[in-house]
């Protein structure tokens, strides 16, 4: 730990200056050129065995140890958002309307930068660690599944995972046991109704207010008809009717997100959805079409990575804080992994109050507090190293 530590330190500004090098030129899912590139190149300059192109656009490099073992996982995405930068900030975005405002810079870095300390250790290592960088997080289907039905995961034992996330403070830890984040779904609705002239509304059917109702009768599901022991999230995030003022609309769209942690929860809010707009639909005598598109399924860590990983997260000098964190209700295609391996994904806090970095994820205005990557760099390669430890690990959780 004390010579990984040393080492890390020691290239911070390394660490610095590739996420500043990569948020200076994001590229937006499926849309990866220069970064994978970028990617591959740093690893085999390392010696490490690199395959491009896994799933379409990821990455796969592995450092094998210099004594047998098992294989830890380590992953990062690299994709970026359609977001025009409002950070005056002398690295920022050199591409208009595309931006790192998730943190995915910083991800990528730290994985890059632990991957040179720990090839530093080859000899010493008592396994294999597999850095996984992904492509395509932001945006459904995601790159994940691909990378793993390309084999990104074959004989891997354990996975870990982080988020930098603004909303925590640096030097914080969040983990938690069980489900972290939610699946993320998505719905259309499409009404079909009768238009005419403002002034004769008793000739039309009138697809703003059947869809006016239908809004509010679909806010009933989660507070009349979950348990409320049980967590889900229906928003409507769309709603478009366009018409000149005095014309009343023949059709109105819709389009909003579910968000669930518990699989039978997510099946009754499909289910449920389209008995609320057939029922409101019928009443009205309007038609309708609906399609309830399903993304990334909730993030469940397992409990006995995660209380490992917590364990572990305390033995950081800089991190002041590590503690259960609620879930959050965001969606991420890190799930998919932990339903093929065991593992745990948590949260780096990369927050600042004082430095004014304060901004939420996916904002014009997101940025990371940059101490956050040493933090991160720290926790992922201590809790890989010591997993590989295959006594220590067993102590740790008996």
């Amino acid at each position: 730990m004390e010579f990984l530590f040393q080492q890390l330190e020691m290239h911070y500004d390394e660490l610095v200056e590739i996420r500043r090098y990569l948020h200076q030129y994001p590229e937006l899912s499926f849309q990866e050129v220069h970064t994978p590139k970028f990617i591959a190149d740093y690893h085999k300059k390392l010696g490490l065995e690199v395959r491009t192109g896994v799933g379409g656009r990821g990455v796969v490099a592995k450092l094998k140890g210099g004594r047998s073992g098992k294989t830890v996982a380590l992953r990062a995405d690299f994709d970026a958002l359609p977001i025009q930068e409002e950070n005056d900030v002398p690295y920022r975005s050199k591409v208009d309307g595309v931006m790192h405002a998730c943190g995915h810079d910083g991800h990528t870095a730290t994985l890059l930068v632990l991957a040179k300390v720990l090839a530093s250790m080859k000899e010493q290592l008592e396994g294999n660690i597999v850095f996984i960088h992904q492509h395509a997080e932001e945006l459904q289907p995601g790159g994940a599944l691909a990378m793993i039905k390309d084999g990104c995961l074959e004989g891997v034992d354990v996975i870990f995972g982080t988020h930098l996330w603004a909303s925590i403070p640096v030097g914080e830890i969040g983990y938690r046991s069980g489900p972290i984040m939610a699946a993320a779904d998505r719905f259309h609705i499409n009404i079909q109704g009768k238009g005419g002239h403002g002034a004769q509304p008793h000739l039309t059917k009138d697809a703003i207010v059947i869809g006016s109702q239908l809004v509010t009768n679909l806010q009933q599901l989660v507070s009349r008809r979950i348990d409320p022991l049980k967590s889900a999230v229906l928003s409507i995030g769309s709603f478009e009717a366009k018409n000149a003022f005095n014309i009343i609309a023949d059709t109105a769209k819709m389009e909003g997100t579910v968000r669930t942690f518990e699989e039978e929860v997510r099946d009754f809010m499909e289910k449920e959805i389209e008995r609320v707009v057939k029922g409101t639909c019928l009443a009205a005598d309007v038609n309708y079409s609906y399609s309830f598109m399903r993304g990334y399924p909730a993030v469940i860590n397992h409990e006995k990575e995660t209380m490992f990983l917590a364990e572990i997260a305390k033995k950081i000098p800089e991190v002041t804080n590590v503690f259960e964190m609620e879930p959050v209700m965001g969606g991420e295609d890190f799930a998919y992994y932990l339903q093929h391996v065991k593992g745990t994904f948590f949260f780096t806090g990369a927050g600042n109050v004082d430095r004014d970095i304060v901004f939420p994820h996916h904002h014009p205005r997101f940025n990371i507090d940059e101490r956050s990557l040493l933090i991160a760099a720290k926790v992922l390669g201590t809790v890989a190293l010591a997993y590989l430890k295959k006594e220590s690990f067993q102590i740790k959780n008996s």
